[in-house]
């Protein structure tokens, strides 16, 4: 199994009531608390079943977009960054992950400059990915990169469509060789020498999917996608995503993935 995709633990955050004053690129509503924390319970049990010791933290009702915690860290086996969130209403919430990153690494560093999120790094078995966005600038990944390099990693800068809030939003790990990936995101060339799997047009929600040892933690209610993926022989754990989709939220947003070493 690849290196990339192969989790001992998780971290997820419960979601706060106030999740309904949560940032989005467009306005389509606001989430239910009640459905999302269901919701949210659903992917949890996902995580637990699909071999992954899960780390719940309690909600934090000054932060109303806590719940996705892959923005504010980033987790690799020799060791946790915390981001700088590109959302000033976000900063906070990397630092009241870093006590929690503490009990879990011996090593922990921070982003002191610029701004990047997790949201925007796919770490494959080769190299970390980073697009810049709005929420994620030079500087910010210069910071990153003087951090993770000397821990063995290359690190490659894209550029993510400006139509596109993060580059995760567009795209997901299915191994250490194959993506699945929006057709706006893969013509951009990003992605040249790995197997790429698109998502069916009209389906480009359900990009963000992220695969936890043998399960593809996959949104529900895209079929044919879902259909394409089965028979390129992957299994699925459909979730329910409705709610965090209103605040932009996905899959991979949900959680910090790893294995320490």
């Amino acid at each position: 199994m690849s290196a990339a995709t192969r989790f001992t633990h998780a971290i997820v955050r419960a979601p706060a009531r106030s999740v309904t004053d949560g940032l989005r690129a467009v306005d389509a509503g606001s989430p239910d608390a009640d459905r999302l924390a269901a919701d949210h319970a659903s992917y949890v049990a996902a995580l637990r079943e699909a071999g992954a010791t899960v780390v719940v933290l309690p909600a934090l009702e000054d932060f109303p977009d806590s719940v996705f915690v892959e923005d504010a860290a980033l987790c690799l086996p020799q060791g946790a960054v915390a981001m700088r969130p590109g959302a000033p209403s976000r900063l906070g919430e990397a630092a009241a992950m870093v006590p929690t990153l503490r009990d879990l690494y011996t090593r922990v560093e921070a982003v002191g400059e610029g701004h990047v999120e997790g949201g925007d790094i796919l770490v494959t078995d080769r190299e970390i990915l980073v697009g810049l966005s709005a929420r994620t600038d030079a500087a910010g990944v210069a910071a990153l990169r003087a951090i993770v390099e000397p821990w063995g990693h290359s690190v490659r800068v894209l550029e993510t469509p400006p139509e596109v809030l993060h580059f995760k939003t567009d795209c997901g790990l299915l191994d250490g060789e194959t993506i699945l990936a929006t057709a706006r995101l893969a013509a951009t060339g990003c992605f040249d020498g790995y197997r790429l799997i698109e998502v069916v047009p009209g389906e480009e929600p359900c990009a963000n999917c992220v695969r936890v040892n043998d399960v593809v933690l996959f949104p529900a209610g895209f079929p044919r996608t879902a259909d394409r993926l089965r028979e390129a022989g992957y299994a699925l754990a459909e979730l329910p995503n409705a709610q965090a989709a209103l605040i932009d939220g996905g899959m991979s947003c949900l959680s910090l993935r790893f294995t320490p070493s």
